[in-house]
């Protein structure tokens, strides 16, 4: 058996099939991991989430920020932006069974092995990871409830930028759903900096560094995030990034959880001006 935790498809479904058939995936004993953002930008959407939904028990997911805009539009909540590829998908006749499905997924995912834990983006330095299940439970049970569609309608914005445990309501949700799905920078003291994008060594300085740099060092728990395409692969004993901008014309990586092996395929998606050629990773084997 294999878990394969694999980074932001974003309707990149004919790479998302080429990448399960290099690395042999088989639903009756593998089963994908796969890091949030399903959807969007990409040209085939629908196929990726009737493809995973598909899978059942073979398919762990954490929702991305673009799964969730996705179920905001659907839930009338937004409107679709420049750029979105969603209306197949919202037009399809099993769409609203998918759409369903999708929103009973969580924010945050731990493994059995008790060492690795699958978000789409980030934690501020104030949560441990024991903290970002509780919280990320606390927005999955709204998503799973009648309260949906208020949430929804709520989630937008950047405010509050920073953690207090006396938060409530829809600014907790929102504080929350933020740094579980959007985050990349903050500060140590965990104020939010959203609008930040491009890689690390742009937008650093003694005050602002990218989430992970403020982990506590005595942290025994991997995370397996994507989100970050201007970060792109990454892999260090606390963290595996795994956004390598397949939808921008990168590629689409895969990471064994068991070996710590790596596989990627090459985007069949234009190339994006700022995408950079991938750097050659040396993947670490054995056990950590």
């Amino acid at each position: 058996m294999a878990d394969w935790a694999i980074g932001d498809i974003q309707g990149c479904y004919k790479e998302l099939r080429k990448l399960c058939k290099q690395i042999k995936f088989n639903p009756n004993q593998d089963r994908l991991w796969l890091v949030g953002d399903l959807v969007n930008r990409g040209p085939k959407s629908l196929d990726v989430l009737r493809f995973v939904s598909d899978l059942g028990d073979s398919a762990e997911v954490v929702l991305g920020n673009h799964d969730l805009h996705l179920l905001a539009i659907r839930a009338g909540a937004t409107s679709a932006r420049d750029g979105d590829t969603l209306n197949k998908l919202l037009k399809a006749n099993d769409g609203d069974q998918l759409l369903d499905w999708l929103q009973q997924q969580p924010l945050v995912k731990a493994h059995e092995d008790g060492r690795h834990v699958m978000l789409h983006a980030g934690l501020v330095p104030q949560w441990s990871v024991a903290d970002a299940l509780e919280y990320g439970a606390e927005v999955q049970k709204v998503l799973c409830s009648h309260k949906a569609e208020k949430f929804f309608n709520k989630m937008y914005g950047n405010e509050p930028k920073q953690w207090q445990p006396e938060l409530s309501g829809a600014k907790r949700l929102r504080f929350i759903t933020n740094t579980l799905t959007r985050l990349r920078y903050c500060s140590d003291q965990g104020e939010l900096q959203l609008k930040h994008k491009g890689p690390p060594d742009l937008a650093s300085t003694e005050q602002i560094k990218p989430w992970y740099a403020w982990r506590p060092p005595e942290q025994q728990e991997c995370l397996i995030t994507g989100h970050w395409s201007a970060l792109g692969l990454r892999q260090t004993e606390q963290h595996v990034s795994l956004d390598t901008g397949c939808v921008w014309g990168g590629e689409l990586t895969a990471y064994n959880l068991q070996d710590q092996s790596f596989a990627q395929v090459a985007s069949k998606q234009p190339k994006a001006k700022f995408m950079k050629p991938s750097k050659k990773f040396k993947p670490k084997k054995g056990p950590r």
